[in-house]
C-alpha cells in the first residue's frame, strides 16, 4: 500500500524517514477552515482536511490503495492558541508568552485510506516548559530566520532547544508528528 504525506513540511518528512517508512509527498493546498474550539479538536479537524483534500486529488487520478497521511499542529497558552508568526512583534509576543512557564503543544494526525475513508483522526498534546528568558534572549531568538514557519513562533529542534526546561510528552509531537503513535495505530490496524 502507497503512503503519502500530505505535508511539504520537512520536519514531518524527517520524522516518517527515521521510523523507516518509504512514503511520498503530496502536499495539501486545501483553505484550511476552523469550526472546532478546542486545540485537540481544531488540530483533528485540520489534518483530516489536509488528508482529505489529497486523497480527492488521488481520487480524480483514480489512484487506489494508498494511505493518506495529514497532520496540523498548534501551540496553546491560556487557551490562547498561537499560529505562526506574521512578522517580528508577533513572534516577540509569542516567545514573551510561553517563556517561564508551561505550555501545550498539539498535534493532530489523520489517515485516509484511498478511496477517501478515514481510518485513523487523533491528537497528541505534550507540555513543554521554558526557561525564563530576557528580553535580550527573546530578540536574539527572533532575529533568526527560525521562528517565522513555526507555530509558537520556535522550534524545539533547533536554537530554541537551549530555552526548553522541559517537556511532559511526546518529543516528536512537538516537532510535528507523534510517529511512534501513528506507526502504533497503523500497525495494529494491519495497515503497515
Amino acid at each position: 500500500m502507497k503512503l503519502i504525506l500530505a505535508s511539504a513540511s520537512p520536519r514531518r518528512r524527517e520524522l516518517l524517514q527515521q521510523i523507516g517508512l518509504d512514503f511520498e509527498i503530496i502536499k495539501s493546498d486545501v483553505e484550511e477552515v476552523i469550526t472546532k474550539t478546542l486545540p485537540s479538536e481544531i488540530v483533528m479537524e485540520l489534518a483530516l482536511q489536509k488528508a482529505m483534500d489529497v486523497a480527492e486529488k488521488n481520487a480524480e487520478k483514480n489512484v487506489q490503495d494508498c494511505l493518506i497521511i495529514g497532520s496540523d499542529t498548534i501551540v496553546s497558552v491560556d487557551n490562547r492558541i498561537l499560529g505562526k508568526p506574521k512578522d517580528k512583534a508577533e513572534a516577540y509576543e509569542m516567545i514573551k508568552s510561553i517563556q517561564g512557564r508551561t505550555h501545550q503543544v498539539y498535534t493532530g494526525v489523520a489517515v485516509v485510506k484511498c478511496p477517501s475513508s478515514t481510518v485513523i483522526n487523533f491528537a497528541d498534546v505534550t507540555d513543554v516548559e521554558v526557561y525564563p528568558m530576557t528580553d535580550e534572549q527573546i530578540l536574539a531568538y527572533i532575529n533568526t530566520s527560525e521562528p517565522y514557519d513555526k507555530a509558537g513562533a520556535y522550534g524545539i529542534q533547533g536554537l530554541f532547544g537551549k530555552h526548553v526546561k522541559g517537556i511532559k510528552g511526546d518529543y516528536n509531537t512537538v516537532v510535528g508528528l507523534p510517529v511512534a503513535r501513528l506507526y502504533n495505530e497503523l500497525y495494529d490496524l494491519g495497515l503497515i
